[in-house]
């Protein structure tokens, strides 16, 4: 083998070190989806901010707060994708926010952005670090009958215990 074949070859380390598996461990380190639909839920009610006159629902007297929670929305995603030791506070934040934005942003962006944000901010909530993935019953049911059965065939493999009386 030449010195060009080896250096075409891939390393075996190649797919750990791609782009996408670098972005699958840094995902697997913080709550991603959570931050994400809090983040699309702040960005489309920005969006519904800029609908025309006859698709606003109600502007009214906050018009500062109807720009200014969802823009705090946005940030509260961002914040916790980037700093996920923080995600209880950002998600309890997002969520006053969302539900702040029924009364301040056409319904919360048409119902749309309050729904994406309210279940961005529970799921960061509720993202446990450094959790053991769960096993499914059959994955349970199969390692218990694995672990009955080597135990069954260690005492029968065992010699008999002889007595003195």
């Amino acid at each position: 083998m030449t010195a060009d074949a080896h250096a075409a070859a891939p390393a075996p380390d190649a797919r750990r070190r791609s782009p996408r598996a670098a972005f699958r461990r840094w995902r697997s380190r913080r709550p991603f989806w959570g931050g994400l639909l809090l983040t699309l839920g702040g960005a489309e009610i920005l969006l519904t901010e800029k609908a025309s006159l006859k698709v606003i629902l109600h502007i009214g007297a906050q018009g500062l707060a109807g720009y200014l929670l969802p823009v705090l929305m946005v940030l509260c995603g961002l914040l916790t994708l980037f700093n996920p030791a923080q995600r209880l506070f950002y998600s309890l934040t997002g969520i006053l926010l969302s539900l702040g934005t029924w009364l301040t942003s056409n319904l919360g962006g048409f119902f749309v952005g309050l729904l994406l944000g309210a279940t961005g901010s529970c799921l960061a909530f509720g993202w446990l670090p450094d959790q053991e993935p769960r096993r499914g019953r059959r994955q349970r049911r199969r390692e218990a009958a694995t672990t009955a059965a080597a135990s069954a065939t260690a005492a029968a493999a065992a010699p008999p215990a002889v007595t003195a009386d």
